[in-house]
């Protein structure tokens, strides 16, 4: 893997997944509800900077990472169900 390209990677997936907790404070109204969809939890600002800090601290090659992504994804589903 080139010098350049693992120097992105980390930042990029902090990125992805601070874009993915802040999308969560976005508030729909109870018409948009199907009532089927499960409740999407909100996190403050404050949890997410935290959060998005913690993850940058993360070693290089945390397996957590992809896991968190994965939920990321998951919550963007549930936005849309909504």
């Amino acid at each position: 893997m080139p010098f350049n390209a693992r120097c992105w990677r980390r930042p990029a997936a902090v990125l992805v997944i601070a874009t993915t907790f802040l999308t969560g404070c976005a508030r729909v109204g109870s018409e948009g509800s199907r009532g089927a969809c499960p409740p999407v939890i909100e996190y403050s600002r404050a949890e997410q900077v935290r959060v998005a800090e913690e993850i940058a601290a993360l070693p290089e090659g945390a397996r957590i990472v992809s896991w968190l992504a994965d939920y990321a994804l998951l919550r963007d589903q549930l936005m849309v169900c909504r």
